[in-house]
């Protein structure tokens, strides 16, 4: 079931947080079964036989912590550190069988001379999220900084349906207390109103902004067409993807946390104006961001981080971004995608370190110049994580480095003399219609869509004064002028978007992260 479905907003949703404030009225323990049993049936409603894969990961998960918390009390450490080895490798290895086993039998394929028979596992929606986030748990009970004997809070931790799909990757910290908590299942109309306001915008972004934009993408990273693209539709088809991926995970992000308010439940922050970032560092502290810190809290600090010094650090970084990349996906661009940025950070760090030993600040050119090269590696990066292949990533990083040819669109030959046209004509540049963008119509909109990105506030920094969802980072408030209150003018506002949306909901297309 997806967010932006009639289903979703018009009977799914309504039914399950009416009955979830009905039951709470009367019992809250039983409210939360509700909604667990909900989640079950909104994960269910794709393919209902992998809910037993999800049940099977929940109930053997919740017995281990369980007994991890009573050997705790018995002082059996060494046991503890046994069970949890055995529980973490059973976790990673039923995820490898179901999102890697189809990628190790191709390349063992093609290596081998023999050819390979085998039938393709499906890859259950949904299963690197709900890993991950029992990992962390089960890691942090042996750490004895969690620990939990309530099946129905654990199960409704690991199943709540506005994560479970796509994110945010769910620290217990943040959720036990509110599962704990009476107010929790007491309706409040602050809270829907401000979670109505987050999905509605939230539904505009997907089936306005990232949707329309797609096609371009689509059209560029097609493997038929790379090969044909010029310099132009290069560098059109990545900003496409750039700016598709930035407002459909903002999207998810942005409904998933509305979504939970309504329920009087906070979902952490996990989408932070990235393409403002100055650095790559700063980068990976606004994109996909309880991804950022399960990586860091769980792989790359336990790896070492940087106590053992500058070569160090750049082994840990560079093994942690090559298994995040992998951790999006299962395939050889992925792997490129996190080794991409495993090199930008190194560089960014020791970039950070000479400039401290030169005592150097930087300034405003500095920091337009780190912004500008921040933008352009992570847009090449992209290139790579959007392609079916390699081949098709190379055609067009080879178009966007003019290497293709380059084309301009027909309508603006009209617009320059007869000494322009021949300059350009000398250049190598050729006037035709291109593959993806026929016109300054396409580039205008990418235009204005990556004004939104770089120099709009976000929906979190607009709704500040309501403080909608618990933070990772922290970020300052959108001016006065732009900050959401409860009004008329706002409401009406939401509505119009809202009608806007629905028109465009003719073609339901389901979030680029459930690939994931």
């Amino acid at each position: 079931m997806l967010f932006n479905s009639y289903g979703f907003i018009f009977a799914y949703l309504p039914i399950v947080l009416i009955g979830f404030f009905v039951v709470g009225r009367w019992h809250a323990l039983a409210a939360a079964a509700w909604l667990a049993a909900a989640s079950l049936i909104f994960y269910s409603w794709w393919n209902w036989h992998f809910t037993f894969v999800l049940m099977a990961s929940v109930g053997i998960n919740y017995a281990v912590g369980v007994t991890m918390v009573r050997w705790q009390a018995a002082g059996q450490t060494a046991a503890i550190r046994w069970l949890l080895r055995c529980a973490v490798a059973a976790d990673l290895g039923a995820l490898g069988y179901f999102k890697y086993a189809n990628f190790f039998v191709a390349t063992v394929g093609q290596l081998s001379p023999v050819p390979i028979e085998w039938q393709t596992v499906v890859l259950p929606i949904g299963i690197s999220f709900f890993t991950f986030t029992q990992i962390a748990f089960l890691v942090d009970t042996a750490r004895q900084k969690a620990g939990e004997v309530n099946f129905i809070h654990y199960l409704l931790f690991v199943t709540y349906f506005p994560h479970l799909i796509a994110g945010p990757i769910l620290h217990h910290g943040e959720m036990m207390p509110q599962f704990r908590q009476r107010a929790t299942y007491l309706p409040r109309a602050d809270a829907i109103a401000i979670g109505l306001t987050m999905f509605i915008a939230g539904l505009f972004k997907k089936v306005v902004l990232a949707d329309s934009i797609a096609v371009y993408a689509d059209k560029a990273f097609s493997p038929a067409a790379s090969h044909t693209l010029t310099l132009i539709d290069g560098w059109g088809g990545a900003l496409a993807y750039t700016l598709q991926i930035y407002f459909d995970f903002s999207a998810y992000c942005d409904m998933a946390i509305g979504v939970s308010r309504m329920f009087n439940i906070r979902l952490p922050a996990n989408f932070e104006s990235p393409y403002q970032a100055r650095s790559i560092i700063d980068f990976w502290r606004r994109w996909h961001m309880t991804l950022s810190r399960f990586l860091r809290d769980y792989l790359y600090i336990p790896l070492g981080g940087n106590r053992d010094g500058q070569w160090a650090r750049c082994r840990n970084l560079m093994v942690t971004m090559t298994l995040g990349g992998l951790w999006h996906g299962a395939g050889w661009t992925f792997v490129i995608w996190g080794m991409l940025h495993g090199s930008f950070l190194m560089v960014n760090h020791g970039w950070q370190r000479l400039r401290s030993r030169l005592g150097w600040n930087g300034g405003a050119v500095s920091g337009f110049a780190g912004w500008l090269l921040t933008f352009l590696a992570v847009v090449v990066a992209w290139v790579f994580f959007r392609a079916p292949d390699l081949g098709t990533a190379v055609a067009v990083l080879r178009a966007m480095a003019g290497l293709q040819g380059v084309v301009m669109p027909v309508p603006w030959e009209h617009g320059l003399p007869g000494p322009a046209l021949s300059l350009l004509a000398h250049a190598g540049v050729t006037f035709g219609n291109l593959a993806a963008f026929a016109g300054g119509k396409e580039l205008a909109w990418l235009g204005g869509l990556l004004a939104v990105a770089l120099f709009l506030p976000n929906l979190r920094q607009i709704m500040a004064g309501e403080v909608p969802m618990t933070a990772v980072g922290s970020t300052p408030g959108a001016p006065a002028g732009l900050r959401w209150r409860p009004h008329p003018l706002a409401a009406m506002a939401s509505f119009a978007m809202f009608l806007v949306a629905l028109d465009r909901m003719t073609n339901v297309s389901q979030f680029l992260y459930f690939q994931f």
